[in-house]
């Protein structure tokens, strides 16, 4: 397998993170590099470096748990893209998975990790077992992990082109002369209360935010959607104790709390005013002096039409009034305060 990862801080140093959560069973990795992507599914072969655990080529990772490599010494240039490739010798079905990763990723026969070039791969648009890489400068301040479902993840932007809205807030960070990592963790479907496309926020809260390497922020953002966006939505009270739960773990380990307002979604077809009303109470505790938030992203306003504030402004729809498009995720994106990363 080789994947290809987009970076938002440089560093002289990385670590591949692989995880096997939802494994049936065991999985050995085998062979494990990193390079720098030149194009397609090669890789520029002076910049490849063998990846180990442990001071071994191969690790086995149990069902439930995860494998952080050894640090290997990698020039890592930032808003890059870097390859990391791996054979996984045993046939068993891989499970732990995200299935919309809007990056094609390929797949070829045999071990041929450390090829140059790939012949004749697969692609697809996936991440396998491979759940991080944990690029490490001296100079960094802390990494962010944005939170969320599908507008997170990306949905409203196109494949291979990372534009998803953290992406360009890594890009604005790296203006700005801030060294501060952003680690995506959007799973489209995602929710707050309801376990479903992945684990509820409340369930995954530990293993994705808080055993992060380095986390001092987190930005949580459009999970509660997927709550409301139905004809039976929880209240806003709901949301809110939820919510609540969240910021009290995330702040007994010491990592600032960023709440985001949610954005519009009418008319799309799981509207009703009853989640409307969810909505607005849920943005409006958020905005409120005693939410417990560190700090408000108000991507609420960044993207509704002022004329119609349950709507998108059209320039930003992507036409199904549930995500924004390219556009609208450069906005919400924009309308972060950067000195909230202080």
């Amino acid at each position: 397998m080789r994947q290809i990862v987009h970076t938002s801080i440089s560093g002289t140093t990385a670590r591949v993170q692989l995880s096997n959560a939802f494994g049936a069973g065991p999985v050995t990795v085998s062979d494990i590099n990193i390079a720098r992507r030149s194009q397609g599914s090669s890789v520029t072969s002076s910049t490849n470096r063998r990846v180990t655990f442990g001071g071994k080529s191969s690790v086995t990772i149990p069902v439930g748990a995860k494998a952080v490599s050894d640090s290997v010494a990698f020039a890592v240039p930032a808003l890059s893209d870097v390859a990391i490739s791996f054979y996984v010798p045993s046939q068993e079905t891989i499970t732990t998975q995200h299935g919309l990763g809007l990056q094609t990723n390929y797949v070829a026969a045999g071990d041929v990790s450390s090829h140059a070039t790939l012949t004749n791969p697969t692609t697809n648009g996936e991440y396998n077992l491979l759940s991080g890489l944990d690029v490490q400068n001296s100079a960094a301040t802390g990494s962010v992990v944005t939170l969320g479902a599908s507008i997170t993840d990306g949905i409203g932007s196109l494949s291979d082109a990372n534009r998803r809205w953290p992406n360009d807030l890594a890009v604005r960070l790296n203006q700005a002369g801030r060294t501060v990592g952003v680690l995506n963790e959007g799973i489209s479907g995602n929710a707050l209360l309801h376990d479903g496309s992945g684990q509820s926020a409340v369930n995954r809260f530990t293993r994705d935010v808080l055993q992060q390497p380095n986390v001092k922020w987190v930005v949580f953002a459009d999970d509660p959607i997927n709550d409301v966006n139905n004809s039976n939505p929880p209240s806003a009270a709901q949301l809110t104790a939820a919510l609540t739960q969240i910021i009290n773990a995330a702040h007994a380990q010491g990592v600032k709390f960023l709440c985001a307002t949610l954005t519009p979604f009418k008319p799309d077809s799981g509207w009703t005013q009853a989640g409307e009303d969810s909505r607005d109470g849920y943005d409006a505790f958020v905005r409120s002096a005693n939410s417990g938030c560190d700090g408000v992203v108000d991507f609420d306003t960044a993207s509704h039409d002022p004329a119609n504030p349950e709507q998108y402004l059209p320039a930003y729809d992507n036409g199904d009034h549930l995500h924004p498009n390219t556009d609208g995720l450069q906005a919400m994106a924009n309308s972060v305060n950067l000195n909230l990363f202080s």
